[in-house]
């Protein structure tokens, strides 16, 4: 079963951001309106693409109705290319996914291994060809290496994987390095598109040869992700450098909450809807975002 579209093209490069998914108060249900305007800044930010229901957009508490009706809407309002997140437990539910997203409009998937059960690898090299074959070429598709929620995917199998030529690339949100860099070893070999997926390493990779990032940090401070890669793109050192110490400085706080609390708290200080947390705060916990808050309400007018 092809997923039937023509191919099209899209620029996987520069700074995608992994927008947040604002849920109404009380509800495990999209605040559409409060979505659609994050979509706007985003882009008013300078992103060059924006991925819907990824990690940061909390895709795994929405159902299946939610995820596609957000899709639906944010391609028909986005104003830069839209790659969403098809992540399920299940092949078939992926594959789900896949076919309404592609179907709405979307212009490229990533696709993590499924998550909470673990799989060996050649479980997971199966799932994505199995996905491959069936969504076909419509729209490219990223794989998605997270090993810190689901089952990670090992080098060589992500090798074997892009040499098919049936993925557009990878992302890598690991923050391991030597993982990285044995990507950019593979990219040398095989051209593909390589993102870097945590925001720790992403102006390294970007230096030794990253085509991009695909950031959380970016659904709250997207001109600090896109300055930064432009620095680093037009050999600005100095200006990467002051910029990535201040990326460090926004990474080193929200690194102390629950994922993805802390960008959720800078993108609704920013005047965006950011929703409830998916759990209630220790007040400890509470007490150090209040903290985070009023350094952030101050240091983001820095950049």
């Amino acid at each position: 079963m092809k997923f039937g579209r023509e191919p099209r093209k899209m620029n996987l490069s520069g700074v995608f951001a992994a927008a947040v998914t604002p849920n109404r108060p009380g509800t495990l249900e999209v605040d559409y309106s409060g979505l659609l305007d994050s979509l706007d800044f985003l882009a008013e930010g300078g992103v060059t693409g924006i991925c819907l229901m990824g990690s940061t957009g909390e895709f795994a508490k929405y159902s299946f109705e939610d995820r596609q009706r957000a899709v639906y809407l944010g391609a028909k309002r986005t104003r830069v290319p839209l790659m969403v997140g098809v992540a399920h437990t299940s092949l078939t539910g992926a594959l789900r996914l896949a076919q309404e997203a592609i179907q709405a409009g979307a212009d490229g998937l990533l696709l993590m291994p499924p998550y909470f059960f673990p799989y060996s690898q050649p479980e997971i090299e199966q799932f994505y060809r199995e996905f491959a074959r069936e969504t076909g070429s419509a729209v490219p598709t990223m794989l998605y290496n997270i090993p810190q929620f689901t089952s990670g995917i090992a080098p060589e199998t992500a090798r074997r994987l892009l040499d098919t030529g049936l993925f557009a690339g990878i992302k890598d949100s690991s923050g391991s390095w030597p993982y990285f860099e044995q990507l950019l070893s593979f990219k040398r070999d095989r051209p593909f598109v390589l993102f870097a997926g945590n925001d720790r390493i992403a102006a390294r990779a970007l230096r030794e040869g990253a085509d991009g990032v695909l950031s959380g940090c970016a659904a709250a401070i997207p001109e600090l992700l896109v300055g930064l890669t432009r620095a680093v793109i037009d050999g600005e050192e100095a200006r990467a450098e002051s910029l990535n110490a201040s990326l460090t400085e926004f990474i080193e706080w929200i690194e102390q909450f629950p994922t993805p609390v802390g960008i959720k708290c800078a993108a609704s200080l920013r005047g965006q809807k950011s929703g409830e947390n998916s759990v209630p705060l220790a007040a400890e916990t509470s007490q150090k975002l209040a903290e985070f808050s009023a350094w952030f309400k101050t240091w983001h007018r820095k950049w």
